[in-house]
């Protein structure tokens, strides 16, 4: 059963692939989301066996690699930590293959499109059951290629494709990082299977080694290693460029990559290598300040964005700051309790926003809607589920994951602790902001498209309106049904899945915090979003006041540009590559220095000398006489010579075609030119 779970989204891919011809548009649609429904099934009964039943599943299928000390199998490893990410990662693609079928129906590359969706899932699927990291590593790749293929799916896009070209180049970045992290763990550890690692960290901790003349520890060079992996993957700030331009693809796929695939691989590496991070407390503190740092940027600079899906996607880059900076406290299991619930509202979203494009004509910009709560009001109210989960709105599934993070963070106790809270809580009030200023432009505010447009506006068919419904359920009603059983307080749902020491499990500080404390992200999130309201239904003259001023202009240019991010990178990195590239690698060496010493060049410089040569058949016998006397002068004065030149310059016979050649070569070159 286990296997059948991870490998039926590959059978669905491959029949889809490479049967897709026979089997047509409904042929290919029924085959993949059957594959990933059953898997999705499948995957429920696992959490009952595995995390309910507390019976970890092991399976060693055979060896990939055997050589000296180095072993890695195709080995699958079922703990509490596989299930949670397994029935996130299928139900949500599961809802998005279905999904796909309404949203996609008209597409004529249907086939295509549905086997990468089902390729992507099973890469991640290969990702969260590995046993080694090399396997994870596997997966890693592998979600990184489907992530390309989906996001240039309509490869006829410029934009496309230079989104899709971007995502693959910083992530190979992350994934740098991440290989050097795993030859790292390979040098230490002598091994590269979880459990081995994990069992001999203690022993590791605290001793070090030499790297570029400095002393450092082991665990804290890995642990950061491949916290350089989570940063390309989990978009963190820094290797966060690439997540809002992925939005170039269909929406199904915007869904599946922000919800419960690719972006949450790194927040698994993290827990899944919590072993590791909580003997590196250096580590864990880069982590937390990275993670509330991405969580702020990515939540100011959602204020201003006007694409619908940007918005979304910013969110998603902030929600995930949040899941990073929880790990870095040392609190997995609220970070990966989070993942599970950004997954269901976040796809929502989406799905949603995949909705109010399809109904419009597929408008985009947030400007030209208005109005549309008459129009699609079963839309509207998914849309506004999805914005109160997010928001952290009390007793949805957002309030009981995001609260949590924000209340263990003051209870560090540390500047980490307090860095994290703070910007949390800001970053919170802006989140509310632009969620509900997103929900008033796009559906209570007055029309601004066209009519033709807004009139046409029409509500989604039933399959896109059942995925709908039962993310708008998992949106509600998952934080408050699985939070005692997932995080409470005594739980035994974890077991040895994840590792926390002693002195850094924050719950029981976390409950006795000042009441007030608990109370401010609450109360930020309701202020945020009044605040949207309010502004842009009475005073949207004073917003464009205020970012039309001198200081207004240059604040909402800031965080309109990304705070520059993107300018800074062009202008530091990409140009200065570029050039090198060309003037210096491509110029100078590969079409200078390389061909006129390689195979090219001395083909072209012997041609050239032979041409030369050949003007001396002259068909005159004296002018033959004459280089037959001059070259027996030449040969006889050379020999006579030729021991006191061995004598006074060291010169070798073995050296002399060389010579010879040099001569020649040189010869040929000064000809040419």
């Amino acid at each position: 059963m286990y296997l059948l779970l991870v490998f039926l989204p590959l059978i669905g891919s491959l029949s889809a692939g490479f049967f897709g011809r026979y089997l047509g548009t409904k042929g290919s649609q029924i085959v993949t989301t059957s594959c990933l429904g059953a898997a999705s099934v499948l995957s429920w009964y696992a959490f009952m066996e595995v995390g309910i039943s507390g019976n970890t599943v092991y399976i060693d299928l055979f060896t990939w690699i055997d050589s000296e000390m180095l072993h890695a199998s195709w080995g699958f490893l079922f703990d509490s930590l596989t299930v949670i990410m397994l029935i996130t990662v299928t139900t949500v693609s599961s809802m998005v293959h279905l999904y796909s079928i309404g949203y996609m129906g008209e597409d004529p590359h249907v086939p295509r499109f549905m086997s990468y969706l089902s390729l992507f899932t099973f890469f991640m699927l290969v990702l969260v059951t590995g046993d080694n990291y090399l396997q994870m590593f596997f997966g890693w790749e592998g979600i990184g290629l489907s992530s390309y293929l989906l996001i240039s799916f309509w490869y006829t896009r410029i934009q496309a494709n230079k989104a899709a070209i971007k995502a693959m180049v910083v992530n190979r970045v992350g994934d740098f990082g991440l290989s050097l992290g795993i030859l790292a763990i390979f040098y230490v550890f002598n091994a590269i299977d979880y459990s081995t690692v994990f069992a001999t960290a203690p022993a590791i901790a605290g001793t070090t080694f030499s790297m570029f003349g400095f002393e450092v520890e082991k665990l804290t060079v890995i642990c950061l290693l491949l916290f350089v992996g989570v940063c390309g993957k989990s978009a963190q700030i820094g290797l966060h460029t690439w997540l809002p331009d992925a939005m170039e693809g269909p929406t199904p796929v915007s869904a599946l990559i922000h919800a419960a695939t690719l972006v949450t691989a790194g927040i698994f590496l993290i827990a899944r290598s919590s072993p590791l991070f909580e003997y590196a407390p250096t580590a864990l503190v880069v982590v937390t300040f990275f993670g509330a740092m991405t969580a702020f940027f990515a939540a100011s600079t959602g204020l201003v964005q006007n694409d619908l899906k940007r918005v979304i996607a910013y969110s998603t880059c902030s929600q995930l700051g949040y899941m990073a900076f929880a790990c870095g406290l040392s609190n997995y299991s609220v970070g990966i309790f989070h993942l599970m619930n950004h997954g269901f509202f976040k796809a929502l979203l989406f799905m949603s926003a995949g909705a109010v494009i399809h109904a419009i004509s597929d408008e985009q910009d947030l400007r030209r809607m208005g109005g549309l709560v008459q129009l699609i009001p079963f839309t509207y109210c998914m849309m506004l589920i999805g914005s109160l989960a997010l928001m952290g709105f009390p007793f949805l599934t957002g309030f009981y994951s995001k609260d949590v993070i924000i209340e263990v963070a003051y209870a560090k106790y540390s500047v980490s602790g307090h860095f994290a809270h703070w910007f949390g809580c800001m970053s919170a009030f802006f989140t509310a902001f632009y969620s509900f200023r997103l929900v008033y432009l796009a559906f209570l505010a007055r029309p601004n498209g066209q009519k033709t447009v807004i009139g046409g506006a029409h509500e989604v068919p039933l399959s896109m309106g059942i995925p709908l419904i039962v993310l708008s359920f998992g949106s509600i009603f998952w934080g408050y049904l699985s939070r005692d059983l997932i995080i409470g307080l005594g739980t035994d749902f974890w077991q040895n899945a994840l590792f926390v020491l002693p002195q850094n499990n924050l719950f029981i500080e976390s409950e006795f915090i000042p009441s007030y404390v608990k109370l401010v992200p609450t109360i930020l999130s309701f202020s945020g979003a009044i605040l949207a309201i309010v502004l842009n239904h009475y005073y949207a003259s004073f917003l464009y006041d205020a970012t039309t001023s001198p200081v207004g202009l240059k604040l909402f240019a800031f965080l309109n540009k990304k705070w520059y991010f993107d300018k800074l990178y062009n202008e530091l990195i990409n140009k200065p590559l570029l050039s090198f590239g060309y003037f210096v690698s491509f110029r100078g060496m590969d079409k200078g220095l390389v061909e006129m010493l390689g195979p090219y060049g001395a083909v072209s410089s012997f041609s050239s000398l032979m041409k030369k040569t050949s003007k001396l058949q002259t068909g005159f016998i004296y002018h033959y006489a004459f280089i037959m006397l001059v070259g027996i002068v030449f040969l006889l004065a050379f020999t006579s010579l030729w021991s006191g030149l061995q004598s006074y310059l060291f010169i070798d016979n073995r050296l002399l075609f060389i010579y010879a050649g040099i001569l020649l070569f040189y010869t040929a070159s000064v000809s040419r030119v």
